[in-house]
């Protein structure tokens, strides 16, 4: 039937005339079946000419106008579906045709009052076919919004409005009305909406007040108590834990724009202290009712908090204790349920993003964050918690340790098995390397193995506008940071390290060093790749710099190797010691056991005992004859 272009055919000749409206239930039938059983792409392709479209708004318009049974109202939201699905093809002429301003004017309807004819005399009446089609037609608004031109009429029908009204409380007018349930149901789906029409309308989002309606629904949700089920206003029900998710995605969604205007209304609105406060309520509840709604809910508060306090000195100061003692929670116990799939991996990413954008920079939260041991927990992450990690919570840790008060409870710090903060990072850096270079010999000495790092595998140039290997390397891997720790710690009189770390910080030391020299065997490879000879000036700079990288490498191996020798000397003379001791301690045994033997044999036998008394009394004798 598709071959033989049985959708576009069926679809054009849908409206003739038939007995009891036979002919356009038969065709949404049949349609409805190519498209489910026949193949979704090709029959939509089918039904995505003029023709189709126009037929297909005859249709709908004719059943929104007229259909009153039951029958009539599901024929309609059948072609409602049909018509979606259409819409989601690109190259669908909704707008040409029209069809995309009768559905936006639809799906408005009864929120925003028109003096449009078809909609002037159009009576709801609030059953279940109506309300089914209320929801078929905000599920078309997020179809239609993937398609810019789309958006001039979404402001000519204040769609953004429509949705925004949904989350007012309705007003007990008398007339018939969507029953509770229905509007808490209208609710979700206008705030699933919401979230991708309003980040492209901004400016009708803040005409509308966005922030104000969003916010007075979350805090009636933030109110509610813990069985989920409550009135919003005169009688909205609907689940509260989906209710305050929608509130947060959209909020979310709408900070993250970047857009001055709507943060700043968000932060005059007090949007800092209530989405605390949120999260506190969700925090004093989640020991007992935690799921993956919940925990998403946290993570979309903390990354909207994340947004909104980034490079703003007052905001970070409003975050203050309460959101620092959010974080020190959620540090506390979130890694150790990083893979529990209920998304803590998600939360405590975005709890070390909230650090970074609302802790660092600001002293006296700064300072609240160390009070907390914040720095500990962070440290304890690094420590144990995944790889992925890694990058992110050394970035926090270097920026924090511009606070001088940091590094003394960097210092501090030990790991449950008395690992230092020093040790663990030498232990990160050893991992970044191996895993670098696996296979590499790791008997050879740590400097051979960084003068690897010079990217010898590059030796076709690269456009003026690209990062090299080396530079992305240093601004990728862990390596550059854990340098710049030990840069403000110092490379110096660190506490809990083996021979092994202090090989390991040898070549750290001269990690900025190598770096700089890779950036000019770089430049001296692509020069011969390109096949340029440089003048001789220059030629001469890149040899002494070549010389000195290596140079600079055997001094490290130098320093390495004797670090080894030393450590080899110092393990053979505890060898030796502790042969001595155990010889000495053999010996002893040996007495004791001789000693006991002639005690056993002396109380046992009379003429060992008499020979043992003689010998006693002629020393006895002979030591008085001396004093006499």
């Amino acid at each position: 039937m598709l071959k033989a272009q049985a959708a576009s055919k069926i679809c054009c000749h849908m409206n003739e005339p038939g007995p009891g409206g036979q002919v356009l239930f038969r065709s949404a039938e049949i349609l409805w079946n190519l498209l489910e059983k026949g193949g979704k792409e090709e029959a939509t392709a089918q039904l995505s000419n003029m023709d189709c479209v126009l037929s297909l708004k005859d249709a709908l318009l004719h059943q929104i106008l007229n259909g009153f049974q039951q029958f009539d109202q599901q024929l309609r939201n059948d072609l409602l579906v049909i018509i979606t699905l259409i819409a989601d093809n690109p190259s669908a002429p909704l707008i040409e045709s029209g069809l995309a301003k009768q559905l936006i004017l639809f799906a408005t309807f009864p929120e925003i009052k028109s003096h449009n004819p078809l909609v002037r005399n159009l009576k709801l009446s609030f059953n279940y076919e109506d309300f089914e089609m209320k929801r078929l037609l905000l599920n078309v608004i997020v179809v239609m919004s993937k398609d810019i031109s789309s958006l001039q009429l979404f402001k000519e029908g204040q769609v953004l409005l429509a949705l925004l009204l949904h989350l007012k409380p309705s007003e007990r007018s008398g007339l018939p009305s969507w029953s509770p349930v229905q509007q808490g149901e209208l609710q979700l789906h206008a705030l699933a909406t919401l979230l991708s029409v309003a980040p492209l309308l901004p400016e009708d989002y803040m005409t509308c007040q966005g922030n104000t309606l969003l916010l007075l629904l979350l805090d009636w949700c933030t109110k509610q108590g813990q069985t989920g089920d409550g009135c919003h206003g005169n009688g909205v029900t609907g689940d509260r834990k989906a209710q305050m998710l929608g509130c947060v995605r959209v909020l979310r969604a709408m900070a993250s724009l970047g857009s001055e205007t709507i943060n700043q209304d968000l932060c005059d609105q007090g949007a800092i202290g209530q989405l605390l406060g949120n999260t506190v309520m969700q925090l004093e509840l989640s020991d007992e009712d935690e799921d993956a709604i919940t925990v998403e809910i946290m993570t979309d508060v903390q990354q909207t908090l994340a947004v909104l306090c980034e490079n703003d000195l007052h905001r970070k100061e409003l975050f203050g204790s309460s959101g620092v003692d959010m974080l020190a929670h959620f540090l506390k116990t979130s890694s150790g349920k990083f893979y529990s799939g209920l998304g803590h991996n998600k939360l405590i990413l975005s709890t070390v993003d909230c650090v970074w954008s609302c802790v660092v920079g600001c002293d006296t939260t700064e300072d609240i964050f160390l009070e907390k041991e914040g720095v500990f927990l962070l440290l304890d992450l690094l420590h144990s918690g995944p790889g992925n990690m890694q990058g992110v919570v050394l970035g926090t840790l270097l920026e924090l340790c511009d606070n001088p008060k940091t590094l003394s409870h960097v210092h501090t710090w030990r790991s449950p098995k008395g690992l230092t903060a020093a040790a663990l990072l030498l232990l990160l850096w050893r991992q970044e390397e191996g895993e670098l270079w696996a296979g590499h010999d790791r008997d050879e000495t740590t400097a051979d193995s960084t003068s690897c790092h010079q990217g010898a595998d590059q030796v076709e140039p690269l456009p003026a506008d690209r990062p090299t290997a080396v530079v992305m390397d240093v601004s990728d891997s862990l390596q550059s940071k854990i340098f710049s720790l030990f840069s403000k710690m110092g490379f110096e009189d660190l506490p809990g390290l083996k021979t092994e770390d202090y090989v390991t910080l040898s070549i750290v030391s001269r990690y900025l060093d190598f770096k700089v020299m890779e950036v000019w065997g770089e430049i001296a490879r692509e020069l011969r790749a390109e096949g340029v000879r440089p003048v001789t000036p220059d030629g001469e700079a890149l040899e002494s710099i070549a010389q000195m990288a290596e140079e600079a490498a055997r001094t490290v191996a130098l320093q390495q190797a004797e670090l080894r020798e030393s450590q080899k000397r110092q393990d053979i003379h505890e060898e030796q010691r502790m042969y001595m001791e155990v010889r000495s301690n053999h010996r002893q045994q040996e007495l004791v056991a001789k000693s006991w033997e002639h005690h056993v044999a002396k109380t046992s036998d009379y003429k060992v005992l008499m020979v043992r008394i003689q010998r006693t009394s002629g020393k006895v004798h002979s030591v008085f004859q001396v004093k006499g």
